[in-house]
């Protein structure tokens, strides 16, 4: 993918929805990404590939139809690389996921110092639409990045030549040792 300078690239998976469509009802899409987006999501997310990608995203209106409310679910058949063996490592994914969105003008700026509410959720956190419109395929691309195994091993594998210390039976048969300072209280002791 090309850009321009200074410009971000285009989302692999994009599905945009008008605001103004989901202020006139709620709306529920169904998507799926082609072979050509699942491709370039693999790549984008370092997975050997993403076999299947669909999600069922619900719009609705909120706040007096100022924000949107979007909650969906996704469904992935993605192969990871194992950590251990660099073998593939298929794997089924399924995340149900929640976001606000709100015009770019109800945002604060990113410079501006930010005031955190602690009784808002990230759900409650408003993300921007962009010209008003909201990116669901990309959204959903972003859960399934959150949603992978971020250290996939093959069947049967462990992680051999790591070492988290004795375990309680060798941590119990070892002989506690001297503390080395005694030696220097019983020299001050002396004089």
């Amino acid at each position: 993918m090309s850009t321009v300078s200074g410009a971000t690239p285009a989302p692999e998976f994009s599905r945009t929805i008008s605001a103004d469509a989901v202020r006139r009802a709620d709306l529920t899409e169904t998507i799926e990404a082609t072979e050509a987006e699942r491709r370039a999501l693999a790549e984008r997310l370092e997975l050997e590939s993403i076999e299947r990608l669909t999600a069922t995203v619900r719009l609705r209106a909120v706040r007096g139809g100022t924000m949107v409310r979007v909650s969906g679910t996704l469904e992935a058949d993605v192969v990871q690389t194992c950590v251990v063996t660099l073998e593939p490592v298929p794997a089924q994914v399924a995340e149900s996921f929640e976001a606000l969105f709100a015009p770019e003008s109800m945002i604060d700026d990113p410079g501006d110092e930010i005031e955190i509410d602690p009784t808002l959720s990230d759900e409650d956190t408003p993300e921007p639409m962009v010209n008003n419109r909201i990116d669901i395929g990309e959204l959903t691309a972003q859960h399934l990045s959150l949603a992978l195994d971020p250290y996939p091993r093959a069947a049967g594998v462990d992680f051999e030549g790591y070492d988290d210390g004795p375990d309680e039976e060798e941590a119990a048969a070892e002989p506690e040792k001297p503390n080395p300072f005694i030696v220097l209280d019983r020299l001050k002791s002396r004089n």
